[in-house]
């Protein structure tokens, strides 16, 4: 038996759609890329800038889904390119030294990060630095247990999936990291209960949920529940990978209710949408109890954190932020796109609600009732529960070249999540679209026939 031949990078670029597939099928994850050819989202990008992205055919399309909250800056910023470039003959992995664009970063993360924060440890994606987090929490209180909110999601490996509040991707997995107990996002009350043992050594949340469906907590929320963690010796962590990074309207989510949180993490838009990066910082009294000696300095390591090119990227990042005052411009762009989305809602029916901060906007979807469910024994409930975002994603793109989808914890709610760059004139694009899409096509059939005929 003998191996293929192998595919060079110049092959690589010149290949078609089917190729791509096709290999996606034979050698990848075979599930994922019918999945994604059923909704045509399978499709070939060449080339990407600002919140536009090109196919192989030359058709021009508006990015909505920003990479699930890394693309803040944009499809391959100017500033983040150059960056790397200015460093591309720079030793980009040298364990035996201190990296000097690390410590950068580490400065300018503590003069720009809420609070306290001091101290960060550099790695490659959100699920590493939540990974982190967790470890430096049992280092720093000696306690085992963690608490996290119903509807969150914090990533996938093992740790960060243990407080991740969907059953369907912790089941398979199970047993998972214990003892962790989930709570209502909102309730305070449910958190003071869990906390009552001291057995926590951290509560993570995101000031947002993200992928639970775009859900923005109770006004003081937040800063109640830090303020309750630590009356009972339990660190406060802030999961701001999705929502950081002038995504919400400030910086970081968390300032919006002055919260100080005692770990906060990051990754996604830190390396500018072209490296992978992530962060966990940690006030200076939480970093010393848990790696502050010599004999603890090595506990919690990353082969990766912190290289050369990365760290540009995110110096570079973390400067377009502050000179383009992205977070100001998400915060006036999500509130006219939320005043407009919120005006469709009255306008069609299938619309439940909308939400959302800044630049991150959920549109959920009503559920199907009377006869249609009652016909079906309640399948057409299910089937648009799991359905319905994914088919106004699948008619946005196909019909109107906008790039969206649903989010994973509730797949019945499409996100609107466009890099902070994005104008006016994109945003009446989305309303213009969804308005028509949902004009023409009348609840779950409708959608699911209008995305076989294509049209």
């Amino acid at each position: 038996m003998t191996k293929e031949q192998l595919i060079s990078l110049d092959r690589a670029l010149q290949l078609t759609g089917r190729e791509t597939a096709e290999l996606h099928r034979r050698f990848g994850n075979e599930a994922l890329a019918k999945m994604l050819g059923l909704l045509k989202f399978d499709k070939r990008f060449v080339r990407a800038q600002g919140v536009r992205i090109w196919d192989e055919e030359g058709n021009e399309y508006l990015d909505f889904l920003g990479s699930y909250g890394a693309m803040n800056t944009g499809h391959n910023h100017p500033a983040v390119l150059a960056a790397l470039a200015r460093v591309q003959d720079r030793p980009n992995l040298l364990q035996a030294a201190l990296n000097p664009l690390a410590g950068a970063l580490a400065h300018n993360l503590a003069q720009l990060a809420p609070g306290n924060l001091k101290r960060s440890f550099f790695c490659n994606s959100g699920a590493e630095a939540v990974e982190g987090a967790l470890k430096t929490a049992r280092l720093a209180t000696g306690r085992p247990g963690f608490i996290y909110c119903q509807g969150s999601f914090h990533g996938k490996s093992f740790g960060a999936l243990s407080v991740t509040g969907r059953e369907k991707y912790q089941q398979p997995f199970a047993p998972l990291l214990a003892p962790c107990q989930a709570v209502p996002f909102g309730d305070l009350e449910a958190l003071r209960r869990a906390l009552a043992s001291r057995q926590a050594a951290a509560f993570i949340v995101e000031p947002v949920q993200g992928e639970g469906g775009v859900h923005v907590p109770p006004p003081g929320y937040l800063k109640e529940a830090a303020r309750l963690c630590r009356e009972h010796g339990t660190l406060f962590i802030a999961d701001e990978i999705q929502t950081g990074l002038g995504r919400t309207g400030a910086l970081f989510a968390c300032q919006a209710e002055e919260v100080e949180p005692d770990i906060l993490c990051l990754a996604k838009s830190l390396g500018g949408g072209v490296m992978p990066m992530g962060a966990f910082l940690c006030r200076e009294e939480v970093w010393q109890k848990a790696y502050g000696s010599m004999e603890r300095a090595t506990l919690h390591t990353s082969t990766f954190g912190g290289n050369t090119l990365a760290c540009a990227a995110a110096l570079a990042t973390l400067q377009v932020l502050q000179e383009e005052n992205l977070a100001g411009r998400a915060a006036e762009s999500g509130a006219y796109l939320l005043e407009r989305l919120r005006a469709l809602k009255e306008k069609h029916r299938l619309i439940r609600d909308v939400r959302g901060r800044g630049l991150l906007i959920g549109v959920e979807f009503e559920q199907p009732g009377g006869w249609l469910n009652r016909l079906t024994l309640g399948l057409a409930e299910k089937l648009a529960a799991e359905y319905t975002g994914a088919l106004v994603a699948g008619l946005l793109l196909n019909q109107y070249r906008i790039i969206t989808a649903y989010t994973l914890n509730n797949p019945n709610v499409i996100r609107l999540e466009p890099p902070l760059t994005v104008g006016r004139a994109e945003l009446d694009a989305v309303v213009t679209a969804l308005d028509e899409i949902l004009s023409r096509h009348k609840g779950l059939v409708g959608l699911a026939v209008g995305n076989l005929r294509g049209r």
